[in-house]
Parts: C-alpha cells; sequence; structure tokens
C-alpha cells in the first residue's frame, strides 16, 4: 500500500526547467513543501521521492493526516 501511495505521488509530480542555470526544479503540489531541484532530470526525481518519503514518514510521525491520492489514503491508527 505505502509503495502505491508513493508511486501515486510521484505520477503528480510537475517539473520544470529552470531558465537560469538549465537546472530543474520538481514538486508534487498535492503535498504541500515535497519539492526538489538538481542539474538533471533523473537526479531531480530520485531527490522528489527521497523528499516524499521523509515527508510521509514525518507527518505518520506526528499524527498528521495524508492527502489522498489517486483514491488512495494512508490512514494512522494509534496503537495500544
Amino acid at each position: 500500500m505505502l509503495m502505491d501511495y508513493i508511486q501515486a505521488a510521484l505520477l503528480q509530480a510537475k517539473y520544470e526547467i529552470l531558465p537560469g542555470d538549465g537546472s530543474y526544479y520538481g514538486e508534487i503540489p498535492i503535498c504541500n513543501g515535497v519539492y526538489a531541484h538538481a542539474q538533471s532530470l533523473e537526479t531531480c526525481r530520485q531527490e522528489l521521492q527521497e523528499v516524499l518519503e521523509e515527508w510521509i514518514l514525518f507527518r505518520i510521525h506526528r499524527n498528521l493526516p495524508l492527502p489522498k491520492i489517486e483514491g488512495l489514503q494512508l490512514v494512522i491508527k494509534e496503537v495500544a
């Protein structure tokens, strides 16, 4: 389920080439604060995935809700 969620989020990513130096910027708009910047598109994609994974873990750790993406929702359940 987690991998499906990550893949669905990455499919929502938007990339652009920055005019100043030709580097790449990527973000996942539905995941506020998840963005990356790198010299190549592939590196930008890899960094964006790492940021997304850390963002998900942080939100789970803080018991913060995660957005529903492509019908997938990760729900945090309290364990006794």
